[in-house]
């Protein structure tokens, strides 16, 4: 248990950031599976225009500390890539 005030402050601003962060990653999370769900349908245009949506939020993720950079290109290359096999 936090003793001093400063400590006990640091923890109200860590449970701020956690619940922030955990909306982020859910959020980022729910657009990634509409452009998946929209894969396995078959659907190709509906695939493309969730990953249209689902890019934005994919990299504003990992602006806001949620993901690294370079796993949220990643993220947004292999998407686009069945995105595109899907359409082929």
């Amino acid at each position: 248990m936090a003793n001093t005030k400063s400590a006990k402050k640091a923890i109200r601003q860590i449970e701020r950031r956690t619940a922030v962060n955990k909306d982020r990653r859910s959020r980022m999370r729910s657009y990634v599976r509409k452009v998946e769900e929209a894969i396995e349908s078959g659907d190709s245009s509906a695939a493309g225009e969730a990953l249209k949506a689902a890019q934005p939020e994919i990299m504003r993720a990992s602006q806001k500390g949620i993901l690294h950079k370079n796993s949220a290109s990643r993220k947004v290359s292999r998407l686009a890539k069945r995105v595109k096999l899907l359409s082929a």
